[in-house]
């Protein structure tokens, strides 16, 4: 930008100007050159140039606002039990994730196809669990805030050296990993007696599976629950069946524990417990509100 016949303030204004490294402090600075640009008819032309310079920052800085406010990730409301599926691109995270749940995620060869974490919901024995499949572990879109607060990780491979690269970029993640084997209708019987016997060798909680041929998929539900910790309590009303859903618990609740996450203060209104299973001497055992639950327990309550 010319400065001639310009006040010492327009040049400090210029040099500011100059040396901006972001478009707002570059905005200010010319609001500041337009103030002290002279307004005789020589610098008409100046002063129109100036004017130009500051309509087009404007509309830029307006745009990249539009852009980055339209670009922030939707929220995942995180569920009771929540797993993330993390792999390199082309390791199955889509197949898996399609195989498990009800999710729809475009399904491609192409590399690093998955740009954003795809939810699914898993129904596995009347509970439901949330599945989130995170874009390739190695790529810029990789969501690492998800797998931080994530319950448990299946931690999906297609081959042994896969699992000390993941686990280097993984970090330290708190949540419980499944390591699962895929692609193993690739594999003869006697590389999948050898990758097997590795991993069992290094104490790995693994499974091997095919996305193709489903082989494997139902042990890894059932991993995939036990990672959770938590048991499954049943309820009926007198005389008729116990409901098709539990309740999910922690290991260690009680009768008082079930009837407040039931709702708060149902506790106070029951007058009588009887349940079935595991916990029970006997069916339909009378029990006190301190009794301590199991795994696929049935709980009758009668109110006041």
């Amino acid at each position: 930008m010319a400065s001639t016949n310009q006040s010492p303030f327009y040049k400090q204004a210029e040099l500011k100007f100059l040396n901006s490294k972001t478009n707002e402090d570059k905005l200010k600075w010319l609001e500041e050159m337009m103030r002290e640009c002279p307004k005789h008819k020589s610098s008409e032309k100046m002063l129109a140039n100036l004017k130009t310079r500051y309509v087009k920052l404007k509309e830029k800085i307006a745009s990249q606002r539009k852009t980055s406010k339209g670009s922030k990730k939707p929220g995942i409301k995180k569920e009771e039990m929540q797993a993330a599926i993390i792999g390199f691109t082309n390791s199955g995270k889509s197949s898996l994730l399609s195989l498990l749940t009800n999710a729809n995620p475009k399904i491609s060869g192409i590399e690093f196809a998955t740009r954003e974490p795809i939810v699914g919901m898993m129904s596995y024995q009347g509970i439901q669990i949330q599945l989130v499949e995170i874009p390739a572990i190695e790529s810029e879109f990789y969501d690492r805030s998800i797998t931080h607060i994530a319950d448990s990780i299946i931690i999906l491979i297609e081959s042994l050296s896969q699992i000390q690269k993941i686990q280097d970029l993984m970090e330290n993640i708190p949540g419980k990993k499944i390591i699962a084997f895929n692609k193993t209708d690739l594999l003869n019987n006697e590389e999948k007696r050898r990758i097997y016997a590795n991993l069992q060798s290094k104490k790995y909680n693994f499974v091997m599976i095919s996305t193709e041929t489903k082989e494997g998929i139902n042990e890894l539900k059932e991993k995939l629950f036990l990672s959770f910790d938590r048991i499954r309590v049943f309820t009926k009303e007198p005389g008729k069946e116990k409901s098709n859903n539990p309740i999910i618990l922690r290991p260690g609740s009680t009768i008082k524990n079930i009837a407040e996450k039931i709702f708060k203060g149902f506790a106070s209104k029951i007058k009588e417990t009887k349940i079935w299973g595991p916990s029970s001497k006997f069916p339909g055992q009378k029990v006190s509100l301190n009794h301590e639950l199991k795994d696929l327990d049935v709980v009758e309550f009668k109110t006041r």
